[in-house]
């Protein structure tokens, strides 16, 4: 699956990953491949990205999900420094 991470000023993660898991407005949720097309709301949060052992966490302030034919586009309204 590819996923990309944009904000308004940059793109913040693009590439190949196995799962992710959102906020999503009515709970978490996780995208494996072959997810069925959903497009969501966030809320605040953390998206956790899984690339086979390897784990990376984005914290969003909130924003929106588009998953179709494998490919993941999350539009953030910002990131939080960590």
């Amino acid at each position: 699956m590819k996923l990309t991470v944009i904000t308004p000023d940059r793109l913040a993660f693009e590439g190949d990953v196995t799962a992710v898991t959102v906020p999503g407005s009515a709970g978490s949720f996780q995208i494996l491949k072959d997810h069925a097309a959903i497009v969501s709301t966030l809320e605040d949060g953390k998206v956790i990205i899984k690339n086979n052992n390897i784990e990376q966490v984005i914290i969003i302030n909130g924003g929106v999900v588009e998953v179709k034919e494998n490919n993941i586009i999350i539009l953030a309204e910002g990131i939080a420094e960590q």
